[in-house]
């Protein structure tokens, strides 16, 4: 079942948005290689926007959040993923090609589970180690905690 073409925009600042010169990007199921969407392709501009509003919302709110508050956001995100996971299991399986019964039974379980997870590391700033503690599929998954805050950063994600 393919998606009707949507357009979408960048979220910056509280804001859905274009990008700064209004050109976009299709987004190709590579399993079917139908169009599913249209993004905004963000350019040098509006990553130093992002990065700008997100700094300032680091300053401003963030850095001052307690770890409390942040283990009840992030666990609130789990949440509300769990509660939509068909649908972004859906949007993610049309987005790689992937089957929908796979992003569903591996993927959506350790997104939520992650997130559980730093919100519990959350309240453990001395940063320990952690070993496997999520298995799926036969498969085990590792993870840590180190205190090394970075502010605000620019990446590209695939």
């Amino acid at each position: 079942m393919a998606t009707d073409i949507r357009q979408r925009e960048m979220f910056i600042g509280g804001d859905w948005t274009a990008a700064t010169e209004g050109k976009t990007i299709q987004v190709v199921n590579p399993a079917t290689g139908e169009a599913i969407a249209q993004t905004p392709a963000a350019d040098e501009k509006d990553v130093d926007r992002a990065v700008k509003t997100a700094q300032k919302a680091f300053d401003e709110v963030w850095f001052d959040t307690t770890p409390g508050e942040r283990q009840r956001m992030l666990l609130k995100l789990a949440d509300v993923i769990d509660e939509h996971a068909e649908e972004i299991g859906r949007l993610e399986s049309e987005n790689v090609g992937k089957p929908l019964a796979s992003v569903i039974s591996e993927e959506m379980p350790v997104m939520t589970d992650h997130l559980r997870f730093f919100a519990g590391g959350a309240r453990l700033l001395e940063g320990r180690s952690v070993g496997e503690y999520f298995k799926a599929e036969g498969t085990l998954f590792t993870s840590m905690l180190r205190r090394e805050p970075l502010s605000v950063v620019k990446l590209i994600a695939p």
